[in-house]
C-alpha cells in the first residue's frame, strides 16, 4: 500500500508540473551570444519559462523535477550541453558553464566560450525544449562590434550558421 501511495504522490506530481505549461500555448526561448568587448570571449545567456524546462527534463529523466531538486543545476547544466552547441569550420567550441539563476519564474542561464572571439560562420545548434514542445520557437540573438542579428530554431530548422552581412 506505502508503495501505491507513493507511485500516486508521484503521478500527482507530474500532473502538477505539467498543469502551469497547459495554462500558455506559446513556447520560446531566447539566447543572446556577444563578444565581450574587454576579454574578447563570446559569453551566451539563455532565458527560459522555468516550468517549461523543468517539464522537459522531468520528462526526459523520468523523475520529478523542479529548483528544489538536490541536482537542479546539473540536469539543467546536462540538457543544454545535449541541446545547445557552437562550432567553427567542423570544429565544437567549448562552452564553459558560468551558472544559472531563477528570477520570476524564468532560468537564465550563463556560458562562455574564452578561446574563441569571431561571430561570423559560427554555426549554432539549438534544439533546446522543441521535442518536448512541437510550438518550441528559440530566437538567439547575437552582436560583437561590427555585426548584429538573429536567428530562429524550430522543429524543422535546428542548426543555423551566422553570416556576415556584407
Amino acid at each position: 500500500m506505502f508503495k501505491s501511495l507513493l507511485q500516486w504522490l508521484f503521478y500527482i506530481l507530474l500532473l502538477g508540473l505539467a498543469a502551469p505549461a497547459a495554462s500558455h500555448t506559446y513556447f520560446f526561448g531566447l539566447t543572446e551570444l556577444s563578444v565581450n568587448p574587454n576579454n574578447r570571449h563570446i559569453e551566451v545567456i539563455h532565458q527560459f519559462t522555468a516550468h517549461d524546462i523543468d517539464n522537459a527534463i522531468a520528462e526526459i529523466e523520468q523523475i520529478a523535477f523542479s529548483p528544489a531538486h538536490p541536482k537542479y543545476e546539473l540536469y539543467i547544466r546536462k540538457y543544454l550541453e545535449q541541446n545547445f552547441q557552437l562550432s567553427q569550420k567542423n570544429q565544437p567550441l567549448t562552452l564553459n558553464w558560468v551558472g544559472l539563476e531563477i528570477n520570476k519564474g524564468k532560468v537564465i542561464i550563463y556560458q562562455e566560450v574564452d578561446k574563441h572571439s569571431i561571430l561570423t560562420g559560427l554555426v549554432v545548434k539549438n534544439d533546446l525544449l522543441i521535442d518536448t514542445y512541437a510550438k518550441q520557437i528559440n530566437t538567439v540573438n547575437y552582436q560583437d562590434n561590427t555585426l548584429s542579428g538573429s536567428l530562429t530554431f524550430t522543429d524543422s530548422k535546428r542548426i543555423v550558421e551566422i553570416a556576415d552581412k556584407n
